[in-house]
């Protein structure tokens, strides 16, 4: 869960979804550069960036259906994330501790796409 220094929780999505794609590509700088790591670091910054630019466009929204097909995306993205994550994960096991808070972070951007999409009536 991101907080502030403060110990409070950071409902900034915008913050939040930034941080996840900074965290993904620190991960993956820290990553060996093989035949194995390199299409899933692809894929795995692929779509741990593409959770923020989509919101991004989601705040920027058009319309009201505009917006909550930009969360849909949100929430599939960050899906994909933990699943690359994993893959990242079985290469690299050493880095069990990182994938696990950005596990946990994608976790909770998924609840909370969930939750959007799912009151928009």
């Amino acid at each position: 869960m991101s907080k502030t220094d403060d110990n409070k929780r950071i409902y900034d999505l915008i913050t939040r979804t930034t941080k996840l794609g900074i965290a993904a590509i620190d991960l993956a700088k820290e990553l060996e550069d093989n035949y194995i790591n390199r299409p899933i670091i692809n894929q795995f910054i692929r779509s741990a960036t593409s959770i923020g630019a989509n919101y991004m466009e989601a705040d920027c929204a058009e319309s009201r259906k505009d917006f909550f097909h930009k969360i849909g995306i949100c929430r599939k993205e960050a899906k994909e994330t933990i699943y690359w994550m994993d893959m990242v994960l079985r290469v690299n096991p050493h880095k069990k501790e990182i994938c696990q808070k950005l596990k946990k972070e994608a976790t909770e951007l998924i609840l909370i796409f969930s939750s959007i999409v799912k009151n928009k009536e």
